[in-house]
């Protein structure tokens, strides 16, 4: 069971809370310290609508400085989900970190120098432990569920903008790694913004990135054009589902899983990978066994019980869902950059990974090529199978902010409650 520190003394505390839905900076002494200092800039007031954590959610600092807090009723008291969510948060991040050091290696290169271990240095020059754009635009979205209490698209783009232009919940402090169609669609994003503060008349560019949510209702956030399949909104998907894992039905988390998809990767396949694979990891939550999910007939059945609301999957990747990995071996699996195959090799890993996340990781990153994101998709899926008390321990140890990740796992798994019960009651 992967646990964060409990002990309040061991959280430092802020002198001042930020309020404003903007990122703030972190001002630091030169003389050493036994934490990050927490002045924060306040601009604005608080909103009810927001949750208590964007105090701390919405400063710059580098991941492993955020003066983060657990919620007012933490996710350990029900330790079985905790364990599944933290499970997922971490694996997404253990794969990313994973392949990071060899990302873009052809598979032949890594027949000959195989990965066995967390490394460092290689393509980004990392530590071992720090991990790239998979976790970092993860971490982003989690944020915004947490801050905006549900899905809120416009803020999801915001917090993704912030990570490309000021290295927000970047492991370096920097955006070092950005797909092509990401980039494309927060290009878009920005000169959205430009537009729309000339209409609206507002004065200062900055006050876009907290507008209000009648506001941010009037911009257009599908800011991908409709032929992007790639796998960057893939990579990033499963703080979706752990937000909405406590409803009753998969059906939330498959439709806002599209949805998130949708800002970045409007392709229909792009949008329907996720989809899929969003009701594969609520199943496992829910408790699925791996041959269940696996079924060639899991996706029919969940069709039936109203899971995907009567819109059926791309042919491609219902093809995946139908078992397309099944009979395949390590040869003709791709692991490229579109989600089809990501989708298909991270199966494939899953499928054939020996009830072994080591295992199944390994084989992700030794396909070559798009190494950090088709282990991240698997980490995810396998995270919340197994649970973060199977992971390696030796990995977790080294996984960069590895007690922040846990953390925002604990508030995922608060808000997702708190909403789950508002909806039941309305």
């Amino acid at each position: 069971m992967l646990c964060l520190s409990q002990n309040p003394t061991d959280e430092p505390k802020q002198s001042e809370a930020c309020r404003c839905n903007t990122p703030t900076t972190v001002r630091r002494s030169s003389q050493p310290q036994q934490g990050p200092e927490q002045t924060l800039k306040d601009n604005t007031a608080e909103t009810s609508k927001e949750s208590t954590a964007a105090k701390w959610l919405n400063t710059s600092v580098k991941p492993d400085n955020i003066p983060y807090e657990k919620p007012p009723e933490s996710a350990i008291n029900n330790l079985e989900l905790f364990d599944k969510i933290c499970g997922s948060m971490i694996g997404l991040a253990i794969g990313d970190a994973m392949g990071a050091h060899v990302e873009f290696r052809p598979r032949a290169f890594l027949e000959q120098n195989p990965v066995n271990d967390l490394n460092g240095g290689g393509t980004w020059s990392l530590e071992a432990g720090q991990w790239t754009d998979d976790t970092s635009m993860a971490l982003c979205l989690a944020a915004s569920l947490i801050v905006k209490k549900g899905f809120n698209a416009y803020d999801q783009l915001v917090r993704y903008k912030w990570w490309w232009r000021q290295g927000y919940m970047s492991s370096t402090g920097k955006c070092f790694d950005i797909g092509k169609s990401t980039k494309a669609s927060l290009d878009l994003f920005v000169s959205r913004q430009h537009k729309f503060q000339e209409q609206h008349k507002i004065g200062d560019f900055k006050q876009l990135d907290s507008l209000s949510d009648e506001l941010s209702k009037q911009f257009d956030t599908n800011c991908s054009n409709k032929n992007v399949d790639s796998n960057g909104a893939l990579m990033r998907l499963t703080p979706v589902v752990l937000f909405y894992c406590q409803s009753e039905s998969g059906t939330y988390a498959i439709h806002f899983a599209g949805e998130s998809a949708r800002i970045t990767h409007g392709g229909e396949k792009a949008v329907d990978a996720c989809r899929y694979y969003a009701s594969l990891i609520y199943a496992v939550i829910k408790g699925r066994s791996k041959a269940e999910i696996l079924d060639p007939l899991f996706y029919k059945r969940h069709f039936d019980m109203g899971w995907f609301s009567d819109k059926q999957l791309h042919p491609d990747i219902a093809r995946v869902a139908e078992g397309s990995y099944r009979q395949k071996d390590r040869n003709e699996i791709k692991a490229g950059s579109m989600a089809e195959e990501a989708l298909e090799a991270a199966l494939w890993a899953f499928y054939n990974d020996d009830d072994s996340f080591r295992v199944g990781v390994l084989k992700c990153v030794n396909l070559g090529d798009d190494t950090d994101t088709v282990a991240a998709i698997y980490g995810q899926l396998a995270g919340a199978y197994y649970g973060a008390g199977q992971l390696p321990m030796k990995w977790i140890q080294q996984i960069y902010a590895k007690n922040f990740i846990t953390c925002i796992g604990d508030w995922l798994c608060y808000e997702g409650a708190q909403w789950w019960q508002t909806k039941k009651t309305k």
